[in-house]
C-alpha cells in the first residue's frame, strides 16, 4: 500500500456514505426549535450513523487549504449581536486527527495542505447544524477550510477528491446558502423571500437537478436575481464540494426549501441515499 495512503485506509470500510448541503441559515437555530432544525434532526435518524463527519463551512476562509486536527476542538462563536445562551452553546465533539491526516493525504492541491492542531475549532456553520443532527456530540468532527484563491471548478474538483472518505464510515457535510445576502434582510418576512431570491433559488435547483456543473458555475453572475444572491462567494463555496461529490449513479433530493427573511435560502440537499 501507498505510505501516503495509510492515514485514509487505517479507517474502516463501509458502505458509501451520503453527502449532505445544508442551507445554515441563522446560527439562532442552534436554540431553536422550527421546520428547518427538525428536518436536520430527521435526516440524521434516516442515515447511518457515521464514524466521523467532515464539514466544510462557509465560516472558514483560508489561503490554501486547512484541516482541523486537534483532539478536541472548540466551539467557536463567530458572530456578534445574538442573545447570551447562543455564546453560551458548547459543541463538546471530539476531533478525529487520523481522519484530519487522511483528509491531507488524499488532496493534491497546488499548495500544501496544513493541519491546524491550535487555531480553529468548529464554527457556528458546523455546530448550530451538527448539535441538531447529533446532539450528543459523541461523532467525531473534523472541519475542512475554504481556499479563497480557487475558481468556482476548482472548488468542486476539490471536492471530487475527498470521494474515497465517503467509503470510510465519513459523512461529509458542506455547510452554506445558496442564496445569502445580508445585506437585503427583510426582518418583517421571516418565511418567506424577494421575488429575486425565490428566482435564485429556483435556478440553483434546476442546475443542480440537470446536473450542470458549466451552468452553476456562470449563474452567480447570471443575472440581476443571482448577483443579489450570491453577492460574495463564502456561502456558495460549500454547494460546489457537494456536487463534486455526486457521483454519475446519485440522485439528490431537497429538503428544507425556503426562502426565509427575504434573502437567505434554507435549502438543502442530499446526495446518495435513498430517503
Amino acid at each position: 500500500m501507498n505510505a501516503n495512503l495509510h492515514a485514509l485506509y487505517s479507517l474502516p470500510k463501509t458502505p458509501r456514505f451520503p453527502v449532505l448541503f445544508v442551507g445554515h441559515g441563522s446560527p439562532m437555530n442552534a436554540l431553536e426549535d422550527n421546520v428547518f432544525t427538525r428536518a436536520w434532526a430527521q435526516t440524521a435518524r434516516n442515515l447511518p450513523r457515521p464514524q466521523a463527519i467532515l464539514c466544510i463551512s462557509a465560516h472558514w476562509m483560508t489561503e490554501g487549504v486547512a484541516v482541523t486536527a486537534m483532539p478536541n476542538p472548540k466551539t467557536i462563536h463567530d458572530f456578534g449581536g445574538f442573545p447570551d445562551a447562543l455564546f453560551n452553546v458548547q459543541y463538546p465533539a471530539p476531533g478525529a486527527p487520523g481522519l484530519a491526516n487522511a483528509v491531507q493525504t488524499t488532496l493534491q492541491t497546488q499548495s500544501s495542505v496544513v493541519l491546524d492542531h491550535e487555531h480553529w475549532g468548529l464554527d457556528h456553520g458546523c455546530w448550530s447544524v451538527l448539535c441538531k443532527m447529533y446532539p450528543d456530540a459523541t461523532v467525531p468532527v473534523v472541519q475542512m477550510s475554504l481556499d479563497v484563491r480557487l475558481t468556482f471548478a476548482q472548488h468542486r474538483a476539490l471536492g471530487a477528491q475527498l470521494q474515497p472518505l465517503r467509503e470510510r464510515g465519513v459523512l461529509i457535510v458542506a455547510s452554506g446558502n445558496m442564496v445569502h445576502n445580508l445585506g437585503r434582510l427583510d426582518w418583517y418576512s421571516p418565511l418567506s423571500g424577494y421575488d429575486w431570491a425565490d428566482e435564485a433559488n429556483e435556478g440553483f435547483k434546476k442546475a443542480l437537478l440537470q446536473r450542470d456543473t458549466a451552468l452553476l458555475d456562470r449563474l452567480p453572475d447570471a443575472s440581476s436575481a443571482f448577483r443579489l444572491a450570491v453577492p460574495t462567494p463564502d456561502h456558495y463555496w460549500p454547494l460546489l464540494y457537494a456536487t463534486g461529490l455526486q457521483r454519475t449513479d446519485e440522485n439528490l433530493q431537497f429538503f428544507n426549501d425556503q426562502v426565509v427573511m427575504g434573502s437567505i435560502s434554507m435549502t438543502s440537499v442530499l446526495i446518495g441515499a435513498n430517503v
